[in-house]
């Protein structure tokens, strides 16, 4: 609502008796007192209006007196002597005086002066809802929230069920710490007084709460907090595809990476005329945000086939080497401007019959990419291992694959030791990591590794030796 105290006092060219409502409050309506019951609202200013001798005798009665005073009063068509003036004084009730006009004319210019400001706001709300809509198809969660941040002329921080910060708009990002404090009530000082919290969600399955600060009518802002929290609930719910959907793209992409003509033709089949592909891993650090989910929607925006699969969260997909790079715009907009808190490694370009290379390749840059906390992380930027191993002919690296060999089974194939040491070194030598990913004991792995070192003679305790290991197993993986 537009109007407070102050204005519908200018409004009226009344003169102000300052009590317990604050001027700044905006108003809810207007009643005869005669007509009076109960105040509205709190938080709301409820204006009453009546004769000089009306509120003598309202303010003679101590239940009628106790009822009105968290109101304005607005007291027309009569002077006020001064024994009136010093009761309103003395019980501390804000009070509006208009002695030229009947209380009857002040009131009918009320009810109609608010009728049209609340018909122009809800005016304003549909208008808002309408364009939250629009976006939230065009655009999803960022969208919504960006454009409500602009509606309300304030910011708003989006946080998932367990505090986590999906995304802000406005000043958000410097108010994530208020908003998580209001949003789970804890006990700590908050700067911004007035935040409004809305749960994105019902009852136990809350999923997200939206938190906003408004510089305009509070109403307002409150409705379009309702409507923009029931999109977001829409937004963030995943959809459950069907579960031969999902099935068939992961036969595909298993296809897919063990290579070969069956790959290339698949590719076909599926649409894609690509000579080149690049893999790309996406993953989330807000459980709030279905990373799959999010990946198809930015495929669909590059004009892309579903060429991906998910599993424990992370996605696994494949795209043309031209819509790579706009794939890691898309994410670095988001992780930057609206701080999703989204992660993705590319691979290097390889052709439709081997792809499992880029693969792998996507997925070690997207364990970097959350390990520094960096939005995009591709492949070619990581200028060690790689780099040494493309630069070496093929007996040099014969020579340092050799170094596992003595973990080689009868068949000469690799088995658990070689995927322990694997494991071990990608998880940067965390025993804790290594045991629940290789799910074993933690005296398990370290009878391992004690005898992965006495078979190899290296120590996993230096540095030099862990780097060898590992150079040995990329330059087995870039055999294989």
């Amino acid at each position: 609502m537009a109007y407070d105290v102050r204005s519908i006092g200018d409004y009226l060219s009344a003169e102000l008796l300052p009590g317990r409502v604050d001027v700044a409050a905006p108003v809810e309506g207007a009643v005869l007192l005669a007509e009076f019951v109960m105040a509205v609202s709190g938080a709301h200013a409820t204006l009453i209006v009546g004769a000089p001798t009306e509120f003598e005798e309202a303010l003679a009665d101590e239940a009628r007196k106790s009822s009105i005073a968290a109101c304005v009063l607005i007291v027309a068509g009569g002077e006020v002597d001064g024994g009136l003036r010093s009761a309103l004084d003395a019980a501390a009730i804000t009070t509006l005086f208009v002695p030229a006009a009947s209380a009857d004319v002040v009131h009918a210019r009320l009810v109609a002066l608010i009728a049209a400001d609340q018909a122009a706001e809800d005016r304003r709300v549909t208008t808002g809802t309408k364009v939250l809509t629009q976006v939230a198809r065009r655009g999803g969660v960022v969208a919504v929230v960006a454009e409500l941040a602009h509606r309300i002329d304030g910011w708003v921080v989006l946080l998932d069920a367990h505090g986590q910060m999906i995304t802000t708009a406005g000043a958000g990002g410097l108010h994530v710490r208020d908003a998580v404090a209001v949003a789970f009530n804890r006990p700590v000082r908050v700067r911004h007084h007035g935040l409004q919290v809305h749960a994105v969600g019902q009852g136990e399955d809350i999923s997200a709460h939206l938190v906003i600060s408004a510089r305009g009518s509070t109403s307002r802002s409150r409705d379009l907090g309702s409507q923009a929290a029931a999109l977001l609930d829409l937004l963030l719910r995943t959809p459950d595809h069907p579960a031969t959907e999902r099935l068939g793209r992961e036969v595909m992409l298993s296809t897919l990476l063990r290579g070969g003509p069956e790959a290339t033709e698949l590719l076909r089949r599926w649409g894609v005329r690509a000579d080149s592909m690049t893999a790309f891993a996406v993953a989330s650090r807000s459980r709030a945000i279905d990373a799959e989910r999010m990946a198809i929607r930015w495929l669909d925006e590059i004009g892309a086939a579903h060429v991906l699969s998910a599993s424990q969260g992370r996605v696994l997909g494949f795209i043309g080497d031209d819509g790579a790079a706009e794939l890691a715009r898309i994410v670095e907009g988001l992780a930057g401007v609206a701080r999703m808190p989204l992660r993705l490694g590319l691979g290097s370009p390889s052709e439709p019959h081997s792809l499992a290379r880029s693969a792998a390749e996507a997925k070690q840059s997207l364990e970097i990419a959350l390990v520094d906390a960096q939005p995009v992380v591709w492949y070619r930027s990581l200028a060690t291992v790689s780099y040494v191993l493309e630069h070496l002919d093929d007996s040099a690296t014969t020579r340092i694959a050799a170094v596992l060999d003595p973990l080689r089974e009868d068949d000469g194939g690799h088995g658990p030791l070689f995927d322990t040491l694997q494991v071990y070194l990608a998880e940067h030598g965390v025993w804790g990591a290594t045991a629940s990913k290789l799910n074993v004991h933690r005296q398990t792995l370290t009878t391992r590794i004690r005898r992965i070192e006495e078979l190899t003679g290296l120590s996993m305790s230096n540095p030099d030796d862990r780097t060898a290991a590992w150079l040995a197993i990329r330059a087995l993986q870039e055999h294989s």
